[in-house]
């Protein structure tokens, strides 16, 4: 006898799905959940089997549309993630996110004597490499990865 965990729908909203495994509570944070949202009703699934790959997490947002800023963030730590956009209980809008060759404005550089922070200078990251994540900073040349990205959420 198999048993399934049954998830509700949600009729409008976000469902983030395929995020890497382990990595659901920083997806929150992205959103800024439950700080600036403290009545969104959210679902959080972790380490939910997966056809695809071993594992995966899962994060439902009812009543809310993810912003292109969210999408860019969530792809620096969830480079696989899916973006499905529900209205009506029905998938309307189903995307892969995607991390672009340049990142500008949506990090600080970890290097304190960067002259984005002296400046008023909007930061800009160039894509080493996808995954695991590694940027440069295009002022300075300081190298970020995993942690110090997800630090800044």
């Amino acid at each position: 006898m198999v048993e399934e965990v049954k998830v509700r729908k949600i009729k409008d909203g976000t469902v983030i799905d395929h995020i890497t495994s382990g990595e659901a509570l920083n997806v929150l944070k992205i959103l800024g959940i439950p700080k600036d949202y403290p009545k969104t009703p959210v679902t959080v699934a972790m380490n939910v089997l997966s056809a695809k790959v071993d594992s995966k997490d899962i994060v439902k947002v009812e009543g809310r549309e993810l912003k292109a800023e969210e999408v860019d963030k969530i792809a620096l730590i969830a480079p696989r993630a899916t973006i499905n956009i529900i209205r009506g209980f029905k998938v309307v809008e189903k995307k892969k996110v995607s991390i672009p060759e340049t990142i500008e404005g949506v990090l600080r550089c970890a290097n304190p004597n960067c002259v984005t922070h002296f400046e008023e200078v909007r930061s800009r990251f160039v894509v080493e490499e996808r995954s695991p994540i590694k940027l440069r900073c295009y002022f300075c040349e300081k190298v970020m990865r995993g942690e110090e990205i997800v630090r800044q959420f």
